[in-house]
């Protein structure tokens, strides 16, 4: 059994690049973004009106003037315009080029027009207000968007404005997301005294398909010759094979005798942890990487949490946020010499600390409790109390309990 830190080690140690590919920018909600993005031209591209309104020349109103005979109207998307007179205003709409000879942008709100003339009834009035000057934003040839993130909808609203129709993201590993054991069924099942619905291979798929990923799925009874048969199949078709369940001390748990029989390396096997505990890790010569879950509920998520969601980052090159911590309101207290993933519900106090609030559940078979936390905190081994006040890593798997 080793712990914790020699895990992750060991995980991080056999990240894989799947490689890149190029794909519509339609197509690019939640991918791992592979090139950088530069700007086409100036953003924004001219002076631009950012309110419906008058233009002025403001030195004419620093004399005093605060009467201006309409010239025309600049309509966005029409070409820039020039006011020959600057005892004149113009009228100009948000998104239309500033014209030339006003430099000064008045609401409609804060101006009266009668008779051909606005008369301005508000001040107090800046120089230059109201102008989203070019290239303000950006400059030509400059990086708007950085390899690594994750495509969201405002990067990709930002792709089109720089024309770039196809973008570079990572590849995604060929997947299977495998349950087993002879209690399970399918969720539309009623299930008998002795069965329960599958609820790991679910909760495991909806990760993946966050980064897009297009995930298979397969069950394994309780039978090693077959369970064999088909794993020898499967590290031949899939980059990455995760499973759930089978891999304790159980007289049923086949798996790691299977992965084995089918040239599967074990990398490790059991963490010094609570909970999932039972956690194996491997590698097929042939490159098939290979997760394999503990079956309660609560382990596998964890589990996923703790040890898959970083190995996916490095492996599609994803720059993750750093690792937050929170402050425990409570004491806790836990005998066994492992690493404690204890369940808690976040929150903030008014001087900006998040705080995690233990939520004790039934043990790694509870996953109800899930429903009543946000995230994992991280309990050291070597300790048997933790004091409310003191600070530990958490793992978040609520993405909007802030």
């Amino acid at each position: 059994m080793i712990n914790v830190a020699e895990a992750r080690a060991i995980i991080a140690q056999y990240a894989q690049d799947f490689g890149t590919e190029s794909i519509s920018l339609s197509e690019s909600i939640g991918r791992i973004l592979r090139e950088p993005i530069s700007a086409d031209r100036n953003m924004p591209p001219y002076d631009r009106v950012t309110m419906d309104g008058i233009a002025i020349s403001f030195s004419v109103f620093e004399k005093g003037i605060k009467s201006f005979p309409l010239a025309g109207v600049a309509a966005a998307g029409a070409p820039k315009q020039t006011v020959e007179d600057s005892s004149t205003c113009i009228e100009v709409m948000t998104g239309a080029i500033m014209p030339d000879g006003v430099d000064t942008v008045i609401p409609y709100e804060k101006v009266e027009i009668e008779n051909g003339v606005a008369t301005l009834h508000e001040e107090p009035i800046n120089y230059q207000q109201n102008i989203h000057f070019k290239g303000l934003d950006r400059r030509l040839g400059d990086v708007v968007l950085k390899p690594g993130i994750q495509m969201s909808s405002a990067d990709i609203g930002v792709c089109a404005t720089v024309g770039k129709g196809v973008v570079e993201v990572s590849k995604l590993p060929n997947t299977i997301v495998i349950s087993s054991g002879d209690e399970l069924v399918e969720i539309n099942e009623q299930p008998l005294a002795h069965q329960i619905r599958k609820s790991n291979i679910y909760r495991i798929k909806t990760v993946l398909e966050h980064y897009d990923i297009p995930v298979e799925t397969a069950h394994f009874e309780d039978d090693l010759e077959l369970i064999i048969k088909n794993l020898r199949q499967f590290v031949k078709e899939y980059d990455l094979i995760m499973l759930s369940g089978g891999v304790s001390k159980g007289k049923f748990d086949y798996l790691p005798e299977a992965l084995e029989k089918v040239g599967v390396e074990k990398l490790f096997h059991r963490i010094a942890q609570r909970p999932g505990k039972p956690f194996w890790f491997g590698k097929h010569p042939e490159g098939s990487v290979v997760f394999a879950f503990p079956g309660n509920p609560v382990s596998s998520f964890m589990c996923m949490q703790n040890y898959f969601k970083p190995w996916l980052s490095e492996s599609i090159q994803f720059n993750s946020q750093s690792q937050p911590y929170a402050k425990l309101t409570k004491d806790v207290t836990f005998t066994p010499d492992l690493t404690y993933y204890l369940e808690v519900k976040l929150g903030f106090n008014k001087e900006g600390e998040i705080l995690a609030n233990p939520i004790k559940g039934n043990g790694s078979g509870d996953l109800a409790n899930l429903v009543d936390a946000d995230a994992f905190i991280e309990l050291p081994r070597g300790r048997d109390l933790f004091k409310a006040g003191e600070v530990y890593p958490i793992i978040r798997y609520r993405e909007t309990s802030f």
